[in-house]
């Protein structure tokens, strides 16, 4: 049996480097998109992500429970009851498709509402269409890739994303440069991928032909009542979730602009790009994490969680600091002035993604713990503060209202969430959590400033060769900072450790 530490490894090597590679024809085409077809189809885009994700909250959570419940028989070997598990998430995905489609149907009546200021865009029926079409048939497939996240596997999905989007994403950028048409962009996609998800199923049922084997045990009561349990829990946090993270884009495109959703886009971009290099280390270790509830003491959890959380501050806070200096002085030297947003709303937006990367690591151990239900309603509360303060601010400030609302919601959780789960997951109080938030916070506020007053004056005006010793800035300060303040944390010196020790077995092998 491999090593959690080495299969988190190679999940994390093999996702980088299809990061690498997706990042360079990624922006490749969102420039020729941008030049082709303008703001306002990025607006339509981002809005219809929006929507389709909205909609898939009918998932109710039952993907993520059954992703706890594989850990153990996993763990165990027991295949039997990995054919139950999966024989009923199958159907549960089957079903969830089908509602999908009949909400998103009903919804056609209403897409003129949702889009302001639409101009000449053609038909956002039949985009809308297609748009649902893609995320109805990645149902019949998505729960296969359940097992492998459970083996510790990632990078059998990595692989063959990488291999299809790599594909699809060169066909459109052909397509646009050619036709510099959206109605052929999409249907380029929607091929391509409905030809990935044909090959992920053909490829699974060799990997595990024993999922395709009739004799399909039923889930004993026990087993049963917990899933249901948890999926309830788990269908609280989804409508929560959906109406917090799914809605800044409808709010924007209905009360201010389709282009303005266009324009964020372009920054979403960069802090999605960004964002999913990070989230690849953490995706790459939730396998990991649910070995580590099944196998080991709370003790040895926490201490595990301490490390995993440093590392998260250490790479949000960074990346944080860098997206607030850099992100618009790079959106003009990429794309023009004309593309640049209120340095307000960055703001805001940076901030909101700094708090989600901190919270990201409680996040995942719970899922991997199975707690679920203590702080189910947290969502619910989340989802309300969000709704009502973006809608009411937006008359009062515009725009930036949207995010001041997002970010006060994301307050709720991350006060209320480690009160109700310190306890269960780690058997101790949650104060150690928010004394260390503090510290982390207080750190990144202090080198952030320092870095957008240094750009204030270095960078009045945006060249190439001040971008870039902005960016060395960014680079050496908050990095100098962190490791100042820090160096003598059990964290820090754990990570330390092990890197030395990588480093030096492969000194050692070569010579």
């Amino acid at each position: 049996m491999q090593s959690r530490l080495t299969m988190t490894m190679r999940n994390a090597f093999w996702s980088y480097f299809s990061m690498i590679v997706s990042l360079v024809i990624q922006f490749v085409s969102h420039t020729v998109f941008v030049y082709s077809l303008g703001e306002r189809y990025l607006g339509v885009n981002g809005l219809f992500a929006n929507i389709l994700g909205i909609l898939s909250f009918t998932e109710l959570g039952i993907g993520t429970a059954i992703n706890f419940s594989l850990y153990k028989p996993v763990a165990n070997g027991d295949k039997e009851k990995i054919k139950a598990y999966m024989h009923y998430y199958k159907w549960a995905y089957r079903i969830i498709a089908l509602i999908i489609t009949v909400i998103g149907l009903a919804l056609f009546p209403f897409l003129d509402v949702l889009v302001k200021d639409p101009g000449d865009i053609g038909d956002i029926r039949v985009y809308f269409l297609l748009f649902l079409f893609n995320t109805v048939t990645s149902y019949f497939v998505s729960y296969k890739f359940s097992l492998v996240n459970a083996e510790q596997k990632n990078y059998i999905y990595t692989n063959i994303n990488l291999i299809m989007n790599f594909t699809k994403v060169i066909a459109q950028i052909i397509a646009l440069l050619l036709f510099s048409n959206y109605l052929v962009y999409l249907l380029i996609g929607t091929f391509v991928g409905l030809v990935q998800k044909i090959f992920v199923s053909l490829y699974f049922n060799k990997l595990y032909p024993y999922l395709k084997e009739k004799n399909v045990e039923k889930l004993d009561k026990e087993s049963k009542k917990t899933l249901v349990d948890k999926i309830k829990a788990l269908f609280v946090h989804k409508v929560g979730d959906v109406c917090v993270h799914q809605t800044d884009n409808i709010i924007v495109s209905s009360f201010i602009s389709i282009k303005m959703v266009g324009l964020i886009s372009n920054y979403n971009l960069l802090i999605n790009t960004v964002s999913s290099y990070i989230n690849v280390l953490f995706t790459s270790v939730t396998g990991s994490l649910g070995n580590l509830v099944a196998t080991e003491s709370k003790e040895h959890q926490y201490s595990v969680f301490c490390t995993y959380r440093f590392i998260a501050f250490w790479f949000y806070g960074f990346t944080a600091i860098a997206l607030l200096t850099l992100s618009t002085p790079f959106i003009t030297l990429w794309l023009g002035k004309e593309m640049v947003v209120d340095e307000i709303v960055i703001t805001l937006i940076i901030i909101n993604y700094y708090m989600i990367g901190h919270r990201i690591c409680l996040n995942n151990i719970k899922s991997a713990g199975g707690v679920f239900e203590r702080d189910k309603y947290v969502a619910l509360v989340q989802a309300v503060v969000n709704l009502v303060f973006s809608i009411g601010l937006v008359y009062v400030i515009g725009v930036a209202g949207v995010y001041v609302g997002t970010i006060i919601q994301g307050l709720v959780s991350t006060i209320i969430k480690p009160i109700v789960s310190y306890k269960p997951l780690f058997g101790i109080s949650s104060k150690y959590y928010f004394i260390d938030a503090v510290k982390y916070a207080v750190v990144v506020v202090v080198a952030g400033a320092l870095c957008m007053l240094l750009r204030y004056v270095i960078m009045p005006e945006v060249t190439i060769l001040r971008f870039i010793a902005i960016a060395f800035i960014v680079v050496v300060i908050p990095n100098a900072l962190f490791w100042l303040c820090f160096r003598k944390r059990a964290e820090y010196q754990y990570v330390k450790g092990v890197i030395v020790n990588k480093l030096f077995k492969r000194r050692k092998a070569k010579a």
